[in-house]
């Protein structure tokens, strides 16, 4: 099998190696293609970039895009494997994690699968354990209505098939904080994930990363993502969404 991990990037020249190294240095029953989709970076990227010219496994370009929704449809439009992730140009992979997703795809195939993501500082040392350990008590209880209630999925530890990306289409372009979330209640109309019990990830917080500066604004979008895609006899999940994050937005600095 197969897998294509397409990178969005913008100036993120002091993290891009770390998230590339993390890439490719995955080992397994596997092919791997990475596509790095940069959006005209004014920073250090393009160096790091071009000191990985040489891996032809990886393949980048630089310039506008519409965002990062649009970078990541882009690349994924532009490979060919069989499973398919995107990975920030600030997160990282646990060695073993591609393998344990080729584990899973090859033992039965699904339309997608998750596991437990770290959350990683500015130098890669662990932080906010309990929103690790909440999450994963959260995978293990999984169901549609349930992810309805609270997005507990971690992006970065999230990969689905060719197959079912080309039957629920295109990461969506109007959002901007919740586009993952978007995706994996579309994903999960058609689907149970398989959930991975293994740390596949790593998520990194910083200054600058989007739910790191503006965790409040990501929340309120997620909910109105979780109304749009509630079914009238799936209200109570949506009303369960609203008291999480009204908890979440006083919790979540202290956590």
């Amino acid at each position: 099998m197969k897998f294509s991990i397409i990178t969005p990037s913008y100036n993120q020249g002091n993290f891009i190696e770390r998230t590339l190294q993390s890439i490719l240095s995955q080992e397994g029953d596997f092919e791997l293609e990475l596509r790095v989709m940069d959006g005209g970076s004014s920073d250090g990227t393009l160096a790091v970039l071009r000191r990985f010219e040489n891996d032809k496994r990886l393949r980048w370009t630089s310039g506008p895009d519409e965002g990062q929704s649009d970078a990541i449809n882009r690349g994924f439009d532009d490979t060919d494997g069989d499973v398919i992730a995107w990975l920030n140009s600030d997160d990282l992979y646990e060695p073993g994690a591609l393998q344990a997703v080729a584990e899973a795809y090859n033992a039965s195939p699904f339309d997608w699968c998750f596991g437990n993501c770290r959350n990683i500082d500015e130098n890669d040392t662990e932080i906010r354990q309990v929103i690790t350990r909440y999450k994963r008590k959260q995978s293990l209880g999984y169901s549609y209505r349930h992810l309805l209630r609270r997005d507990f999925i971690s992006q970065p530890a999230t990969f689905f098939s060719r197959a079912a990306y080309e039957r629920i289409g295109q990461i969506g372009l109007k959002l901007h904080m919740a586009m993952d979330y978007d995706y994996w209640l579309r994903l999960g109309r058609e689907s149970d994930p398989v959930f991975i019990d293994q740390t596949l990830a790593s998520f990194r917080w910083h200054s600058e990363s989007k739910n790191g500066s503006a965790y409040r604004r990501a929340a309120w979008e997620t909910y109105n993502v979780a109304r749009h895609h509630a079914r009238p006899e799936e209200r109570v999940d949506v009303l369960y969404h609203f008291a999480h994050v009204m908890i979440l937005s006083v919790l979540y600095p202290f956590l």
